[in-house]
């Protein structure tokens, strides 16, 4: 038979013991969110130090494509929250309004209605106009209750948006600190990168500059032919070819410095077309291609898993693109990078 006694409350230790080790969790938690970075290890080579600095450059683009889309939203945010606030302005106008109207019915009402209206009519040496008070009464009686009904109705429409504001400003305000965030996690990636560049011996740091000054220059070998997908992906093509050799710049979209979506949103922005401004948002903004050998000059290229990475299809198995800080917009073979799917505006 089961038993039907009553659990045992907790013991006043051990709610305590529990409380403690949940405020020490969250102290914790809140000590890893705020820790500095960690240093990264001292390269043992060119070729790891290469791989190390990619790697904090690749977090680094992580980290500028989601301050792109903080960026997006609080602009966004920003002309939401405007009309909302207009909207409760105006609505309180409203309110107002009716509230002098009703008060001037009320003060109507009281000065003719303090004595009991068959007496009125008793005492009245002209009845005949005493009855049309008493209906013109009436009347304002009836506009007294369909005016206190406005008003019900225009104070629980104004509850609703300043209900909707409050909601909108406190969400900019997130987005705001998300902004902040994002902006601070890219600069501490790329500090990091640069640590371990200074690192180096002058040798070392030479010879990764010749490097990336060798493929900067290969921005001057346009591939060869290419069908474009159409008249528009053909011109924000010859509009991204026209920025070859501008610096990457997180978070920017031109019309001199880029990062990879920037220059792609920025290119189809001058061909008459907008698309999203961030990478992933991209990867969602037109008819996906998956194979390579389909691909035509013009539609964009996402790279990586996450999709935080898109250029130019350029022909040729190769891609026009704003890589990673450091560099310039140039082309590069689809193949250096990890491909997962084409995108047809």
């Amino acid at each position: 038979m089961a038993s039907h006694r009553r659990p045992k409350p907790a013991s006043r230790t051990r709610v305590t013991v529990l409380t403690a080790t949940a405020a020490a969790a969250v102290a914790l938690s809140a000590q890893a969110a705020n820790a500095a970075p960690a240093k990264p290890s001292k390269p043992t080579s060119v070729k790891d130090a290469k791989a190390q600095v990619d790697a904090l450059y690749t977090q680094a683009e992580q980290a500028t494509e989601k301050y792109d889309a903080a960026n997006e939203k609080l602009k966004s945010l920003q002309t939401e929250a405007g009309t909302l606030q207009d909207q409760v302005a105006r609505q309180q106008a409203h309110l107002n309004t009716l509230r002098d109207s009703l008060g001037s019915i009320a003060a109507s009402q009281y000065r003719t209605g303090g004595i009991d209206p068959s007496l009125q009519l008793f005492l009245s040496s002209n009845p005949d106009t005493y009855l049309d008070q008493a209906s013109a009464l009436d009347q304002v009686s009836s506009i007294q209750s369909s005016a206190l009904q406005q008003l019900q109705d225009a104070k629980r429409t104004l509850d609703q948006e300043r209900a909707q504001a409050t909601a909108k400003l406190t969400e900019l305000e997130s987005t705001r600190t998300e902004l902040g965030n994002r902006k601070t996690e890219a600069k501490n990636k790329l500090s990091q990168a640069q640590a371990i560049l200074n690192s180096l011996t002058a040798a070392q740091r030479a010879q990764i500059s010749q490097d990336d000054a060798r493929a900067n220059r290969s921005t001057g070998r346009a591939p060869l032919g290419g069908k474009a997908a159409s008249g528009r992906a053909a011109a924000a093509y010859a509009y991204a070819q026209s920025k070859k050799g501008k610096s990457y710049v997180y978070g920017a979209s031109g019309p001199n410095t880029f990062d990879c979506s920037g220059l792609t949103s920025w290119a189809y922005r001058q061909a008459g077309v907008t698309i999203p401004r961030t990478a992933a948002e991209q990867a969602n903004a037109g008819t996906r291609i998956y194979s390579q050998s389909q691909l035509a000059v013009g539609d964009l290229v996402i790279f990586y898993g996450d999709h935080h990475h898109v250029g130019l299809y350029a022909g040729d198995g190769m891609v026009l693109h704003a890589p990673k800080p450091g560099t310039v917009v140039r082309y590069e073979a689809i193949s250096d990078m990890p491909f997962q799917f084409g995108v047809r505006i």
